[in-house]
This record gives structure tokens, C-alpha cells and sequence, in this order.
């Protein structure tokens, strides 16, 4: 697969990271790095360091190569770093599907950045990159992640409980997909 395009609208833009990036990518990750442990387990110590993001872009792109993830940088309007989304676990054979993530800085929240950025990489994903089903998870307290994956289309499958550990604590998951025939045809495109 060739690397991730790069998207944007006016509020957001979407670019794969570069190595050019490593030392703002550390930058963000350090500042943000108590308020996504907040919601997600912690990254190994190792990736706060310069060395670890670098190591880290250099296996996003190898993945992008490879066709077995996606990782893409988010700007605001200003093109400050704002967070990030990312398409992983790619499955083509008899699937065509991948998993999303996403992560917005704690100073970026509640300004629509995550719902404008899903409409970007939803773009990419049912265009370009030809999947067909896009899988997310969000944690049921979690209402501005329930709130972007429902703006983006995506419906709940299924509610498991226990299923995520984070602090010593376990949390229910709720289970949500996007189809690419259902958003060609929100976009007005045929099935």
C-alpha cells in the first residue's frame, strides 16, 4: 500500500507522522500523558523518550508499508498537534476491516476536532485504503467518545463486561461499526 495520504477541512488536517515530527510527537505525548492514562493503560516508559518516538514513527510506517495499520497525526486549524487517530489491526483477507483509536489532547477537548477528524479518516478508510468495516470501543462513562463514534455513523454491536483493566480496575466496553456501504450511501454514493 502506498503511505496514508494527507486529508484536511478547515478545522483539522490528518498526516501521517514523520520523523520530522518526533520531537513535537514527544512534546504532546508528555503533556498528555496523565490525562490519557486517565482512560487508557500507559505506554511502555520507554516511548517518552526521543529515541522511543522516533522507534515508534518508524514502526507506523513500516505498518503503513506493510498494510497492517494506519496512524495519522491531528492539527487544528492553527496546525497545533491536537491528537491523534489511528486505524490498526488491519484484516484484508475476507474481512477488509480495521480497528480505530483516537486520542485528543486534554486542551483540545470538547472543540469538535475528534467528530471533524473521524469524518476525514473515514475517508481515507472506505476510499483509498478499500476496507469495508471499521470496529471501535469505548468505555461506557466515556459520553465525548460515544458522542464523536455516534456523529461518525458507527453503531453499537455489543456491550462486554469486564473486559478492559486500567488501574487495577476493570471497566465494561461498549462495541461499535462503521460500514463502507452505509456511508457510500450517506454520501450519496451507490453500495
Amino acid at each position: 500500500m502506498p503511505p496514508p495520504s494527507t486529508h484536511s477541512c478547515s478545522a483539522v488536517s490528518l498526516a501521517a507522522p514523520t520523523a520530522a515530527d518526533a520531537q513535537e510527537l514527544l512534546g504532546f505525548e508528555l503533556a498528555n500523558r496523565e490525562f490519557f492514562e486517565s482512560m487508557i493503560n500507559a505506554r511502555p516508559a520507554g516511548y517518552y523518550s526521543l529515541e522511543g518516538v522516533r522507534a515508534a514513527i518508524a514502526q507506523a510506517e513500516q505498518d503503513a508499508r506493510e498494510d497492517q495499520g494506519y496512524q495519522f497525526l491531528l492539527r487544528d486549524g492553527e496546525h497545533r498537534l491536537a491528537g491523534r487517530i489511528n486505524l490498526s489491526h488491519v484484516r484484508r483477507a475476507n474481512f477488509h476491516a480495521a480497528s480505530l483509536g483516537y486520542r485528543i489532547g486534554a486542551d483540545f477537548q470538547g472543540r469538535g476536532l475528534a467528530k471533524a477528524a473521524m469524518r476525514l479518516v473515514l475517508v481515507e478508510a472506505f476510499t483509498r485504503l478499500g476496507l469495508e468495516r471499521l470496529d471501535a470501543t469505548a468505555r461506557p462513562e466515556n459520553i465525548g467518545s460515544l458522542r464523536v463514534l455516534l456523529s461518525g455513523g458507527f453503531r453499537q454491536f455489543g456491550h462486554s463486561r469486564r473486559s478492559f483493566e486500567l488501574g487495577g480496575e476493570w471497566f465494561d466496553l461498549l462495541h461499535f461499526e462503521r460500514h463502507a456501504a452505509d456511508w457510500r450511501i450517506a454520501q450519496g454514493q451507490l453500495s
